[in-house]
């Protein structure tokens, strides 16, 4: 749950200056137009010293699918990539051809979404990328990408109370069932917390018959649903209040699918206007079981992102550590 009697870091999301035509806030300004950090900017020696003190009994949790799952590919224009493996003098090498950076578990860059003409974070332009690294996933690599992680687990909440989420279903999740299911977890937020939510939905795939997951191949944007966060700019102001390094869930788009276009579309909310990273398809099964046994839901995260110069994505490679 938000925690209002805390020293705030930056300004409020309704005290945000706006796009120039259209009533969309941005962040911009807060660490300067040249900035290429984003949110990831509230993570410091500080938040890393608390995020540490989570530990209990130094457990270490993967949060991420296999690097070849989803399986099959949930987008037609991205072919499965294909492992090398080469034969040497002294034993072996090996390589990854057309690897999508952001086909399993993985954070979107700040290079990955802009907010149409407005451009990328800092209202950058095509012509200030072309060419250069700016915004790459390695500046992020280079400050580190790890702190205080707090899990919101809707799926087993919901389902505590008898009423499950339907993975096929576009159910939104509100700013207030998180606030709902933080109280009743006990888990209260800090500033430079990386939030993850968990849906359940990736569980909820891996189990699906090869000829259903098959049949979802290709339908993001045309009939493809599953629960989300709600991409109103309500939840990006709750996101940007609660002042929140990053945010991950479990499902395909973190946003619920199908995008309500009259809401709008989070990931430019988040990622273009925020500089927020955003995670998708993290594999949260067993960091969920393990914080209901400890009735706690904090813990260190740590993201092993790729030093890539220019990236717009990468596998999120995360770990946490209770």
């Amino acid at each position: 749950m938000s925690t209002s009697a805390r020293i705030r870091r930056t300004p409020r999301f309704t005290d945000l200056p706006t796009l120039p035509d259209r009533d969309e806030h941005h962040g911009w300004d807060v660490w300067g137009h040249d900035d290429e950090l984003g949110t990831l900017n509230l993570i410091g020696p500080e938040q890393r010293i608390c995020a540490a003190r989570t530990i209990r009994t130094g457990a270490m949790i993967s949060l991420n699918l296999p690097l070849n799952e989803p399986d099959p590919g949930l987008f037609d224009d991205r072919e499965p990539y294909q492992h090398i493996v080469e034969d040497t003098a002294a034993g072996h090498d090996d390589r990854l051809d057309h690897f999508y950076l952001q086909g399993s578990s993985q954070w979107d860059g700040l290079r990955h979404i802009r907010a149409g003409r407005h451009g990328y974070w800092g209202g950058r332009q095509e012509p200030d990328l072309a060419g250069t690294d700016i915004l790459g996933v390695d500046r992020w690599a280079a400050h580190g990408f790890g702190g205080r992680g707090v899990l919101l687990d809707i799926a087993n909440y919901l389902s505590d109370r008898g009423s499950p989420l339907s993975a096929d279903e576009p159910v939104v999740i509100t700013a207030a069932l998180l606030d709902e299911v933080a109280a009743a977890q006990d888990t209260t937020f800090e500033s430079g917390d990386i939030l993850v939510v968990r849906t359940g939905w990736t569980e909820w795939y891996r189990t699906r018959p090869l000829e259903d997951r098959a049949r979802m191949r290709g339908t993001i944007g045309a009939g493809f649903a599953c629960p989300g966060l709600d991409s109103s700019k309500e939840m990006a102001g709750y996101l940007w209040d609660n002042e929140f390094a990053a945010v991950a869930v479990d499902n395909v788009g973190a946003e619920v699918f199908p995008v309500d276009r009259e809401k709008g579309f989070l990931h430019r909310r988040l990622i273009a206007l925020q500089g927020m990273p955003l995670g998708e398809l993290w594999c949260l099964a067993e960091l969920a079981e393990a914080c209901a046994d400890r009735g706690a839901y904090e813990f260190l995260l740590v993201s092993g992102v790729l030093p890539l110069p220019g990236g717009v994505g990468t596998p999120a490679n995360a770990h946490a550590i209770l």
